[in-house]
């Protein structure tokens, strides 16, 4: 599998400048047939055993994503990024042989990125994920989950919101509690607010006034505090 991945990107990067033509702007035939090649070497490179591999997916997808495509292909390669190791496992004598947990944070941001519905269940599934075994433990994943849930605009903020609250819950019980989490759920909470005329649920709300009054770092606290001030009441 490696060995096929490396001659598909091989074949894109000799073949790709001579085939389109520097210089000069695609054809429709041209720029269709680019992005075949594209989506190619992301289905193979995300499905490939080695780290380095789904790097070399997450390149692709992140150049794809800047010029506007979120198709199908791309949203299905970062689900199951984002599993890798926790959901999804490869085992060999019992231990985990792809827990990738910086595989898993990339591609928590793109599916930010993507901004639909199906990708704001992928980082809910993240976030909160149903009883069992490889649920998400590390918190730079959870916290790169938590700021994508705030950016994205097409799904439904309730559901947002509710995962946000239940993940830094979950954390503010840690000694010492995660300074960075919470700080990804506080922005996040804000642009939701934003987006809802300055008002959030009771949850919500009772999370950001213990956030202002907890055991954080003070730059926490007067964020926290700062969003409770500003919000115009419960939804």
């Amino acid at each position: 599998m490696i060995k096929r991945s490396a001659l598909l990107i091989i074949a894109v990067l000799v073949v790709a400048p001579t085939l389109f033509g520097q210089g000069r702007e695609m054809t429709v035939e041209e720029a269709y047939l680019q992005e075949a090649m594209e989506m190619m070497i992301i289905r193979e490179t995300s499905r490939a055993d080695g780290r380095e591999q789904k790097f070399i997916a997450l390149e692709f997808i992140r150049n794809a994503l800047e010029r506007g495509s979120t198709n199908e292909e791309i949203q299905t390669a970062l689900v199951m990024l984002a599993r890798e190791g926790t959901m999804s496992q490869a085992r060999e004598r019992g231990r985990v042989m792809n827990n990738f947990p910086d595989i898993r944070r990339e591609a928590a941001r793109y599916l930010g990125m993507v901004n639909t519905p199906e990708s704001q269940a992928a980082l809910i599934e993240i976030v909160r994920p149903q009883p069992g075994p490889g649920a998400e433990a590390e918190p730079m994943v959870l916290m790169e989950a938590v700021i994508s849930l705030g950016a994205i605009t097409a799904g439904e903020d309730d559901k947002a919101v509710e995962a946000i609250v239940h993940i830094t819950n979950r954390f503010d019980r840690n000694t010492p509690p995660d300074n960075l989490l919470a700080l990804a759920a506080i922005d996040s909470l804000e642009r939701i607010a934003q987006r809802n005329n300055g008002q959030l649920d009771a949850a919500a709300v009772q999370l950001l006034i213990r956030l202002s009054i907890g055991d954080y770092a003070q730059s926490v606290r007067q964020k926290a505090a700062h969003v409770r001030n500003n919000l115009r009441g419960l939804r």
